[in-house]
């Protein structure tokens, strides 16, 4: 089974668990408030990895119109269940289905680290691409680099893929799909490990 299948099947698996444990509380939830804030109203959003809809989705949803995206139907089952009104696809954030220049901001929260590293310049571009000039960014990356399997993730007896660069190399891939970068912090994650959130534009 290749990486793709152990994330999507994973997820599937574990939707009730990860809705869970994912409140998005904490720091996460801040960022996205602060790019929501930045943004006119009704602005075009994209959640490419939405999960099961926190914290971004919920976050942006009451003034903005948002489309939510993500690998796993089962973790799309849920976020409609919880965040009612959004957009909603199956998709892979390395060939989104949207035209260009559809977005005014893209939020990707731990979504792009379960994307093969070899692929992650091919993520960027996308974001880039379904972005509007000047569009806004937020992602979740690595601040280390790490690739592995946990077999046993969130106690589920469930397997999960990670495989991400760390904070210097995600720096260059961004700038190098024609990103600039705003900003960079470091967030612990409520799940476990330290990632670094990513602020940029198009």
């Amino acid at each position: 089974m290749n990486r793709r299948d152990i994330v999507r099947e994973g997820y599937d698996d574990i939707a009730a668990t990860y809705a869970t444990e994912r409140d998005g509380e904490g720091r996460e939830r801040d960022l996205v408030a602060s790019l929501a804030d930045r943004l006119p109203a009704e602005s075009r959003v994209l959640d490419a990895g939405c999960g099961a809809g926190t914290p971004a989705m919920d976050s942006l949803a009451a003034e903005h119109t948002v489309t939510g995206l993500d690998i796993s139907r089962e973790q799309l089952r849920t976020a409609r269940e919880r965040v009612p009104g959004p957009r909603l696809c199956q998709g892979d954030l390395a060939a989104l289905p949207f035209p260009a220049d559809t977005f005014d901001a893209v939020v990707s929260l731990h979504a792009v680290i379960h994307v093969p590293r070899a692929e992650h310049a091919a993520v960027f571009a996308e974001f880039e691409r379904v972005l509007e000039p000047g569009g806004r960014l937020l992602a979740a990356l690595g601040d280390e680099q790490w690739a592995g399997t946990n077999e046993n993730w969130l106690g589920t007896d469930t397997e999960m893929a990670w495989s991400f660069y760390g904070r210097s190399r995600n720096r260059e891939l961004l700038t190098e799909a024609g990103f600039s970068v705003t900003g960079v912090e470091t967030v612990d994650d409520e799940l476990g490990g330290v990632f670094a959130f990513f602020r940029a534009r198009a």
